[in-house]
């Protein structure tokens, strides 16, 4: 006879919610119809279960430590190829010290997310500091302090519910940097007031970090609202190959309060292309990747599913002109959709200076703009 223990009663509860996102959330429920969905739904699973065990199943907010997020091979939540983000768990009553590196990167910030704790997705964004905002050295070199005792510079808050700390590093390089294991910069974190050593595990406190891994899951499936039936943001619209106007997310959970985001699905035939036409607008960072109905990235490790400033080829005019299509059109500004007929198209872009003009798309047969 099996000995009952909390760890157990809490794999159970594990076991348990699996079947109930792969009933609920992998099915019709979710608009999933077809075999290829529902293997979709079950990647997308995985990629967050890893990440909610990487992330939440042992985490000391008095001995925090910085992990990173997304990979090439673990994306959720709207990862991004010329972004590198690293988390790690606060605790308001504390304060902290962080060391880092720009290794490189057009753009950093740092966010303060709010009712993350037990590994819920974050509600709010309850602070932000950017590079500009900050004293950095010739090296690139940084020392940020959160809570305790205010300070001039490098310092934010920890306001009653803050509880995690996200960073990003955004990158307009040629080739996809979240692809680069060179230029994964090296972040470390430390409480400033906690001086014991962490207790060795137990039952209880393997059972919490199960607990954990269960919020994750669930807070990134069952709780979260199919697009069509929730409240979207402003940013994100339900129209196929409609964009809203890039604009900034307000304090919406992990989102930056310096970003203009656009989001809007894209839907083809599989003889269609969709030219997209417009002009980068004057800020420190802009890109636009695809999706898929999950929130990942496709694979920008072998295709071109992502373009930044750096990789776009500019019209005379210095307008753009990029082509999605499901072939190579053999034109400059290709965004491969993998053969999807349906997906995502996200445009990011930091620290706008003035008003960042709304991408225009039409769809076109791919027969009339293949280059000859």
């Amino acid at each position: 006879m099996s000995i009952q223990t909390a760890s157990r009663t809490a794999l159970a509860e594990f076991i348990t919610l699996l079947q109930e996102v792969d009933e609920h959330w992998c099915g019709p429920e979710r608009n999933l119809n077809s075999a290829e969905d529902v293997a979709g739904s079950h990647r997308a699973l995985m990629h967050i279960l890893e990440a909610s065990l990487v992330g939440y199943f042992e985490q000391d907010a008095g001995n925090p430590d910085f992990r990173r997020i997304v990979t090439p091979s673990r994306k959720l939540t709207g990862d991004n190829s010329d972004a590198i983000y690293f988390d790690a768990p606060l605790s308001s009553e504390r304060s902290y010290v962080i060391q880092g590196n720009m290794q490189g990167a057009v753009y950093f910030s740092l966010t303060i997310e709010e009712g993350a704790a037990d590994g819920h997705l974050a509600k709010n964004t309850g602070g932000v500091i950017n590079d500009t905002d900050l004293e950095i050295d010739s090296n690139g070199h940084f020392t940020v302090y959160l809570g305790g005792e205010a300070r001039d510079r490098n310092w934010l808050p920890l306001g009653a519910g803050a509880s995690r700390v996200t960073t990003r590093h955004y990158f307009e390089h040629t080739a996809p940097a979240a692809m680069d294991p060179d230029l994964e910069p090296r972040m470390r974190i430390e409480c400033l007031d906690n001086n014991t050593i962490p207790s060795p595990p137990n039952d209880n406190s393997v059972a919490a970090g199960i607990r954990r891994v269960c919020n994750a899951v669930r807070s990134r499936t069952l709780d979260m609202p199919a697009m069509a039936s929730g409240e979207l943001p402003a940013f994100m619209a339900l129209t196929p190959n409609e964009f809203p106007k890039p604009q900034t997310p307000g304090n919406f959970g992990l989102a930056a309060f310096d970003a203009h985001y656009s989001m809007a699905p894209f839907f083809i035939g599989e003889d269609e292309a969709l030219i997209i036409t417009g002009r980068w607008p004057d800020c420190r960072f802009g890109n636009v990747c695809l999706w898929n109905r999950f929130q990942q990235t496709y694979d920008y490790t072998s295709r071109s599913v992502s373009l930044n400033r750096s990789q776009t080829t500019l019209e005379r005019d210095g307008s753009f002109k990029m082509i999605l299509a499901h072939e190579d059109p053999g034109l400059p500004n290709w965004l491969d959709t993998e053969g999807n007929l349906f997906g995502m198209v996200f445009w990011r872009f930091f620290l706008v200076d003035g008003e960042a003009e709304t991408p225009r798309a039409t769809v076109v047969k791919l027969a009339d703009i293949r280059a000859r």
